[in-house]
């Protein structure tokens, strides 16, 4: 009989926090708020894109691996059309080297933008008013645009070093290969959720939130590549400019996932908000409602 219990009492805690999570989804409008940092991310990704090509080019063990970056980017984070999206993006980076002094300041400027965004939104999610410093502010930002790509590069430089070298066999290195995006796309969403919140963020709530949203994402990746395959009327529809919304339909979803992975860890970290002494309450409050749908049919 304890063990029963105990099995309804986590049923019931379940069912609370989900009930908290969904609120505070809706409470938040996260729907808005990914739409809001879709468009900023299309407005930022050749700016933003450009200062990673940059960065990584002034290395010379780089050197030559922003084409590498960009296929790895392109293959496994953006389903379906990534080639036409590639084309178009290297064209658009091309005609940044025409750019004066001025205008390379307004492409830093523009991928500040994105990052900045992405700032408030995230502490808007913790609740956190007490604004950071300016000068900290810069700082950190400073440093996702300078490190992200070294980050990025030295995981594929390693990668291709691994493969170069023949010191695993072919099977671990395919499983490599397909492990490498989703341990990529976890870790960033948990440094995300860990460093960006101007709050003291748990690690393990990072992580579990970090984890949600990474499920989410491959989910989403294979799902979208299926509807694209299966279903291709934005071809029909746009003809050659069907990169277009393919890409901002995929950009408002990832940002959706980023948004359902922090309200995770956000809620998380607000226990006291869902965890009550009485779980059970919860399961009556439905049994409750469904009674009343009852009667009234």
């Amino acid at each position: 009989m304890n063990s029963i219990q105990t099995v309804e009492r986590r049923i019931g805690l379940g069912l609370h926090y989900l009930i908290y999570l969904k609120q505070r989804v809706v409470n938040d409008r996260l729907a808005v708020n990914a739409g809001y940092m879709a468009y900023i991310t299309l407005l930022s990704l050749v700016p933003l894109t450009t200062v990673v090509v940059t960065a990584l080019s002034k290395f010379p063990v780089f050197e030559g691996i922003s084409n590498q970056v960009q296929e790895f980017i392109f293959s496994n984070f953006v389903p379906a059309a990534g080639d036409a999206m590639k084309d178009a993006l290297n064209s658009f980076i091309s005609n940044t080297a025409k750019m004066t002094a001025i205008g390379g300041v307004f492409v830093f400027i523009t991928a500040m933008l994105l990052i900045s965004t992405i700032d408030k939104n995230l502490n808007f999610i913790w609740r956190v008013k007490r604004k950071r410093r300016l000068v900290y502010s810069f700082s950190m930002y400073w440093m996702v645009l300078t490190l992200g790509p070294l980050f990025i590069g030295s995981s594929l430089a390693l990668t291709s070093y691994i493969t170069s070298t023949q010191f695993l066999s072919s099977e671990v290195l395919n499983l490599v290969y397909r492990l490498l995006p989703m341990l990529l796309s976890a870790s960033a969403f948990f440094g995300l959720y860990l460093l960006v919140p101007n709050i003291k963020v748990r690690i393990f709530h990072a992580l579990g939130g970090a984890l949600v949203a990474g499920l989410l994402f491959e989910l989403s990746k294979k799902g979208f590549a299926f509807y694209i395959t299966a279903f291709p009327s934005y071809q029909l529809i746009y003809g050659a400019l069907a990169a277009i919304p393919i890409l901002f339909v995929w950009v408002y979803l990832c940002w959706f996932i980023v948004l359902i992975g922090a309200e995770v860890t956000a809620s998380l970290g607000e226990r006291e908000l869902w965890h009550e002494d009485e779980p059970f309450q919860v399961l009556q409050v439905l049994h409750s409602k469904f009674a009343k749908k009852d009667d009234k049919l």
